[in-house]
């Protein structure tokens, strides 16, 4: 699999989301030609659209800037939960002792 690009995962989330450039743009607050230029390379955004950008599409920002294919973080497993759980409950065990 080659790298992809940003303008390319990006016209491709705006297409899978089934949203005109017109619609996608208002929903992100900026012009339809400045999207335009996103999706064809022509203009980088900023931090603050690449945000907007990542909570519209539901994508992490890893996924939109093409450092990896997974659009959501990995699942943490129950065991791991479980085990993140029993460390909080202890931590606060603790800390309600160390009040007393």
């Amino acid at each position: 699999m080659g790298e992809q690009r940003f303008c390319d995962i990006l016209a491709g989330l705006r297409r899978e989301k089934g949203v005109s450039q017109r619609r996608a743009a208002a929903d992100l607050h900026i012009s339809q030609a400045l999207l335009s230029h996103y999706e064809n390379g022509a203009r980088e955004p900023g931090l603050p659209f690449v945000c907007r950008a990542c909570d519209y599409y539901g994508v992490t920002a890893d996924h939109l800037l093409g450092r990896t294919e997974e659009a959501i973080p990995a699942q943490v497993s129950r065991t791991e939960m479980t085990e993140l759980v029993g460390r909080l409950r202890e931590l606060a065990d603790k800390m309600e002792s160390s009040i007393r």
